[in-house]
């Protein structure tokens, strides 16, 4: 046993990393439309005779497909990574967010094709939302599969640390390019260069992962189930939609907040400061990636203190001081003041992390290994789909609306409600073996 257990602590330290490398890769990918969303697609690719507020919109809502198209990712690489494994599925889906990355930093303008031009812009954010569908439950269960007895929280929150790390890439590349660019030459062609530097990170991402091992836990269920190959050939998706319906939309509603939250404060609040208090975009981009590396040891803390105190203790907290601190957001945003923004955006990322950090952990345990991708996937992607793909697109109608951002301050508090809510009810469902 004590030879088993040494041979297995590096492999547990690589597989840990190399789930948190390959999410962060992902991730960036998805952050760099997100950022460029914010800064430079309106005026890209859509008709240059648009109100301002409309492209802004518009632009959002192509961000928003990449959303709506994750559960239908979570469904596919679910289905294939329950029955043939998560190293395979995770890999599939990193060459598919890869190579639609580097897609778009090659897309013709509308200036140049017109109406085609939004239409591959949207075609291709909706290949990246497959992508990132499938990304999550593979990085998630490679670590948390593999952890040892008792470590599921902390092991878990490696692929989570992806989030921040993907944050702190792509807008890193965005503030060099910002920087080093006149803001004509940026609008022209410097946005390309964030999209197809993914063409490098796919290469990188294929060496990190073909050096994964598969999951311990779906490596023994594959093996038991060898005997029985009937039972391959049920649908893990529909297994868990018929059998589990309840657990998989609380998780969605458990997740809207963090979601939520999140965008608004990394898409959203960059947008409106940018377009409505005229701050330079060199702070809010250094300001976001502040407060994307505070998050990550945050992260792994939660993580790891979920093993200890339980998750459903963390992520209800975690609602409510997230939901108390959106009441701050703003307000410390129109200060102007370059340390109140960094505030502003820390607190709330770190309030984000209390919920983030255990969440990998709480979802795998929801559901038995056999359908645990599909289920896990099924769950965290129903609630992006809700929170986060709409949230900017929310809080920009609702500051059109009323000129404020208190509505979109009580729009947050609403939806830690619900998440709040929901938490409470699914970890009433789970059996309590299932939720430490």
């Amino acid at each position: 046993m004590s030879a088993a257990q040494n041979q297995r602590a590096p492999s547990l330290f690589r597989v840990a990393l190399t789930a948190g490398a390959g999410a962060t890769i992902e991730w960036y990918d998805f952050f760099a439309y997100g950022t460029a969303a914010a800064l430079v697609f309106p005026r890209i690719f859509f008709p240059a005779d648009l109100p301002p507020l409309v492209a802004q919109l518009a632009a959002f809502s192509t961000f928003a497909v990449g959303f709506i198209a994750r559960p239908l990712g979570g469904m596919v690489f679910g289905h294939f990574g329950d029955l043939l494994g998560r190293k395979r599925a995770l890999l599939t889906a990193l060459l598919t967010m890869g190579l639609a990355t580097s897609a778009i930093g090659v897309l013709p303008t509308y200036a140049a094709v017109g109406v085609l031009s939004p239409l591959m812009l949207v075609l291709l954010r909706f290949a990246q939302g497959i992508a990132v569908g499938g990304q999550w439950g593979g990085a998630a269960l490679m670590a948390i599969e593999s952890a040892p007895s008792g470590k599921a929280g902390f092991f878990g929150s490696f692929a989570q640390i992806g989030v921040p790390l993907g944050v702190v890439l792509a807008n890193l590349v965005f503030y060099v390019v910002v920087a080093a660019l006149p803001r004509a030459s940026f609008e022209a062609w410097g946005w390309r260069i964030p999209f197809l530097l993914s063409v490098g990170l796919v290469f990188i991402g294929v060496y990190i992962q073909r050096r994964l091992d598969e999951s311990v836990e779906f490596a023994r269920a594959a093996e038991a189930r060898s005997d029985a190959p009937a039972a391959r050939k049920a649908s893990p998706v529909l297994q868990v939609l018929a059998v589990h319906p309840k657990r998989v939309a609380l998780a969605g509603g458990a997740f809207i907040a963090s979601n939520a939250c999140f965008y608004v404060a990394i898409t959203y609040a960059v947008s409106y400061g940018d377009t409505v208090l005229h701050l330079p975009r060199s702070l809010l981009l250094g300001s976001v990636v502040a407060a994307s590396v505070v998050m990550v040891p945050s992260l792994l803390a939660f993580g790891s203190l979920s093993d200890h105190w339980g998750r459903k203790t963390l992520f209800i907290a975690g609602a409510a001081l997230t939901g108390l601190w959106s009441l701050a957001f703003f307000p410390l945003i129109q200060t102007l003041s370059a340390p109140a923004i960094l505030i502003a955006l820390t607190a709330q990322l770190a309030c984000l992390s209390v919920m983030y950090g255990p969440q990998a952990a709480l979802f795998a345990e929801l559901f038995p290994v056999e359908i645990r991708y599909s289920g896990a996937s099924l769950g965290y992607q129903l609630g992006a789909v809700i929170g986060g793909g709409f949230a900017p697109i929310v809080a920009t109608a609702l500051y059109a609306r009323y000129a404020s951002t208190w509505p979109i301050a009580g729009f947050l508090v609403l939806v830690c409600c619900v998440s709040l809510l929901c938490t409470y009810f699914l970890t009433r469902d789970a059996p309590a073996s299932e939720t430490p």
